[in-house]
């Protein structure tokens, strides 16, 4: 597989646990690949970068593969978090 739809991608990797959801967060422009923002039938290949907002947190990830279907255990194993962090306080 060289390529996936981002909303598919999201619920396999298990980084958004639903597509119905996935696809709300991608059409309100909280994600970007690899600096461009993503709309839910947008093409994620391995290699991408993404960055998901979920509320106050900015979570950098980076797509290692992609696979049809996964087992929860393997869900990580399709991407690395490059950073992971919150947004919106000041300190």
């Amino acid at each position: 597989m060289v390529a996936m739809r981002l909303d598919k991608f999201l619920k396999v990797s298990r980084l958004i646990k639903r597509r119905t959801l996935a696809k709300e967060v991608a059409d309100q422009g909280r994600i970007t690949i690899n600096g461009q923002t993503a709309k839910a039938s947008s093409t994620v290949k391995v290699g991408d970068e993404l960055v998901v907002r979920f509320g106050q947190r900015l979570v950098t990830a980076k797509v290692e593969m992609l696979q049809d279907t996964t087992k929860k255990e393997e869900a990580a194993n399709m991407y690395t978090i490059i950073k992971d962090e919150k947004i919106g306080e000041s300190l």
